[in-house]
């Protein structure tokens, strides 16, 4: 939405009000600024007029102007088409700076001396309205030769364009955002004047009936015009509509776009020699469809669908004589529930109705015949057709001091009033400072008396109100049930960010496939099973996701990485939330790294994607005969059992079709993870050494762990296995190679003290009876 000060000030006063001041009230009022700026003419352009013009001889296309500037009389060069004797027009005299970097001179076209330069519109920095230069007329005030064009109003003019909700239909044009300011900055409200009727005119029962179905969820109002030659629009009209970028075809069809912005009614206009040649007049039917919108028709044709669209047939033309003009309203709820079930749609129509068009008809009309009658080859119909159903308003009781009390600070009565009335809500007065405040059409958004405080809060500024200490009356709702959810959909989350894919089964699992897995079945039998394959409550997760991973490989899946969370059963029918992940097959796609082929995946591509998950975990041996013997470990996190990892059985793979496949599963209830605790970070570079020790092949490395821990080296940063080495030569035993990482948070440590460290650690080895290799 574009609004100029030019503009708003023929509704409201803001002369003396600065672009900052009206930016900064927009947006104090709810009504956000996203872009200001000024457009102002260049200097040294100065009103001219055309005193003679004659064909330049060495070119078809200039002409050489006498120019009339106020204190002389110069001669200039114009290709214009449009330049002609006896149009005002704007002259850029010479020095001028034009927007585009060109500076004016006196020069030579084709051999011709030129001293300016006649300017277009877009020359001067302004939107295209025509071809050719720029006509000025005395819309934009009296004109005077010689006299700066940027002193007229429209060429020195602040463009601000606004950003509302969908709620602030009301705001959709200059009359609605003035409304506002008005309430604000405590200014007279200028009303469109009304318009009387001339006498001795047609009326328009001459030309249109109307005939009425049933109650409307609409108001129309109807008048005829008719056009005795064709007419344009000013000056000031043609430019605001281009600088909005609502510039029509035509004159009729640009007035009513320009009441449109301004006053925010919607118009139609129906050209009457379409239905009827002699201009003898028409009957119009309004029906009220299925989804409470308002049909306009003619003779079985359907001419509009009142604030969804028009249809293009019937719309006035340039050559249009007769021409019926319909302002229109419909409940925005109303075209909402409706404009769904149209195809139709007119987009920049349909932006105004749906968000809330003005309902006060009368205003817009006015404005829009008030424009006409100055024009003398318009002659404007007396009467009007109107359908103005009296609808019920809401409202709301007020207390002022329940007012006060929900803003934090009072607020005096006076106030409020002021600031309701210059929003046009209807007031009744009760004794003890009771208000019955009705809330106008054009606010369908305000509900309660929040609602009304908001409106409060607006005009008198969010600053204005002092800041008070929060005060806490609610309790907090981080409760278990909570935080238990956050954690689920952590783990969640994280699985999906290692490549797994959610899966969702029944509770319900087949029985016989449980028993192949190392759990007691629930002592709980179902009478009636859904089907004969669901005929348990599930003890595991994996049975499923098994079933989904050998769905997948029939489907040639290569990497099949699934996972799974839900609540499991033990045998006593107690239930417990767990999460199951299923990797199988490759560990990753061909690609040009692995020579396209690529490797199944082993425990520790799966291992890392458990930490990733789970984070720090310890494995513990373990014995399920579901898993492979060799590959499979109990899940112990912060030293809790949790669950339990591993490849499948081979026999399982087998019997399910299955390429390699590692599963976890674990209890989510037992999974705790310790709190996240900001340390200092050293900026001084870490110092990493290795160190390989002989080791008996049934050592434990914990006990290697634990020694080095009981060291509590101050500069030990972490410690690591990287290389489990077995050969003939080392009689028996396995080379065991740990990484180091050493950091200060004070220093860079030296070379000593990193050989002291190691050292130390050296010794406490041997003292368990391992030796360097």
């Amino acid at each position: 939405m574009i609004i100029t000060k030019s503009w708003l000030n023929e509704w409201i006063d803001i002369e003396e009000r600065s672009l900052e001041d009206l930016v900064k009230t927009l947006n104090s009022i709810g009504i956000e600024v996203d872009e200001a700026y000024h457009l102002k003419a260049p200097d040294k352009v100065v009103v001219g007029y055309v005193k003679e013009k004659i064909k330049h001889e060495n070119s078809d296309k200039l002409s050489i102007c006498k120019v009339d500037v106020g204190d002389e009389i110069l001669q200039i060069i114009c290709g214009a088409a449009n330049v002609a004797v006896g149009q005002f027009v704007p002259v850029a005299l010479k020095g001028a700076l034009m927007p585009n970097g060109m500076q004016i001179k006196a020069t030579k076209l084709r051999g011709v001396n030129s001293y300016g330069m006649i300017c277009s519109s877009s020359e001067l920095g302004f939107a295209k309205i025509n071809e050719g230069i720029l006509i000025l007329d005395e819309s934009i005030g009296k004109l005077e030769l010689g006299k700066a064009l940027n002193t007229y109003p429209l060429f020195n003019d602040v463009f601000i364009e606004v950003e509302l909700t969908p709620n602030r239909g009301d705001c959709l044009s200059i009359y609605g955002i003035a409304r506002d300011l008005s309430a604000a900055w405590d200014l007279d409200f200028r009303k469109s004047p009304i318009f009387k009727d001339d006498e001795n005119v047609l009326a328009i029962g001459r030309i249109l009936k109307l005939i009425v179905d049933k109650k409307l969820n609409s108001f129309h109002i109807y008048k005829v015009i008719e056009l005795k030659e064709s007419i344009k629009t000013d000056l000031l009209i043609h430019l605001r509509l281009a600088q909005i970028d609502f510039l029509g075809s035509h004159a009729i069809e640009n007035l009513l776009n320009y009441t449109m912005h301004s006053t925010g009614v919607l118009f139609n206009a129906y050209d009457l020699e379409y239905f009827n040649k002699e201009k003898t007049g028409i009957l119009l039917k309004l029906n009220q469809e299925n989804h409470g919108e308002t049909k306009i028709m003619c003779e079985d044709k359907i001419l509009s669908i009142s604030g969804i669209y028009q249809e293009k047939q019937f719309k006035c033309k340039e050559e249009s004589k007769i021409i019926i003009l319909e302002a229109h309203y419909t409940q925005p709820l109303v075209i909402a529930e409706a404009k769904i079930h149209y195809k139709k749609q007119d987009e920049k129509l349909l932006y105004r109705s749906f968000r809330g068009s003005e309902p006060e008809l009368n205003t817009g009309m006015n404005f829009l015949l008030n424009l006409l009658q100055k024009n003398p080859n318009v002659l404007i119909y007396s009467s009007s057709q109107q359908i103005l159903e009296n609808k019920e308003n809401s409202v709301i009781d007020i207390h002022i001091e329940n007012i006060s009390e929900i803003i934090g600070q009072e607020i005096h009565k006076d106030i409020v009033l002021k600031i309701l009335k210059k929003l046009e809500f209807e007031l009744t007065f009760f004794g003890d400072d009771r208000i019955s405040a009705k809330i106008p059409l054009h606010r369908p958004d305000i509900e309660n008396l929040a609602d009304i405080c908001e409106e409060i809060v607006r005009m008198i500024g969010i600053d204005s109100i002092a800041s008070k200490g929060l005060e806490f009356v609610e309790k907090n709702r981080n409760n278990q049930t909570y935080k238990e959810y956050k954690k689920l959909l952590n783990l969640r989350n994280k699985a999906v960010d290692n490549g797994y894919f959610e899966s969702l089964h029944y509770v319900l699992d087949n029985e016989e496939e449980l028993k192949e897995f190392d759990f007691e079945l629930v002592k709980l039998k179902l009478i009636n099973p859904i089907t004969a394959e669901l005929n348990t409550l599930r003890t595991t997760l994996l049975n499923h996701l098994l079933n989904a991973v050998s769905f997948n490989v029939k489907n040639s899946k290569k990497i099949i990485k699934l996972f799974e969370s839900g609540a499991v059963f033990n045998v006593t029918n107690e239930e417990f939330s767990h999460m199951a992940l299923v990797h199988s097959g490759f560990k990753e796609e061909a690609q040009i790294s692995n020579k396209a082929k690529p490797a199944l995946v082993d425990f520790y591509s799966f291992l890392s994607d458990i930490k990733n998950i789970l984070g720090a975990f310890e494995l513990k041996n373990s014995h399920y005969n579901f898993l492979s013997p060799y590959e499979q470990a109990d899940l112990y996190v912060n030293g809790i059992k949790i669950g339990f990892l591993g490849r499948l059985h081979l026999k399982l793979e087998r019997k399910k079709d299955l390429p390699k496949t590692y599963v976890c599963e674990f209890d989510v209830n037992l999974f705790k993870q310790d709190p996240k605790i900001a340390q200092i970070y050293s900026k001084f570079p870490s110092v990493s050494r290795d160190l390989s020790i002989l080791i008996p092949k049934d050592f434990s490395f914990n006990a290697i762990k634990n020694c080095i821990k009981e060291l509590k080296l101050e500069n030990l940063d972490n410690f690591r296995v990287i290389d489990l080495y077995d050969d003939e030569s080392l009689n028996g035993q396995l080379s065991l190679t740990m990484n180091f990482v050493f950091k200060s948070l004070d220093k860079t440590l030296e070379e000593a003290e990193i050989t002291a460290y190691m050292d130390k650690i050296l010794r406490s080895l041997e003292n368990l009876g391992l030796s360097l290799r």
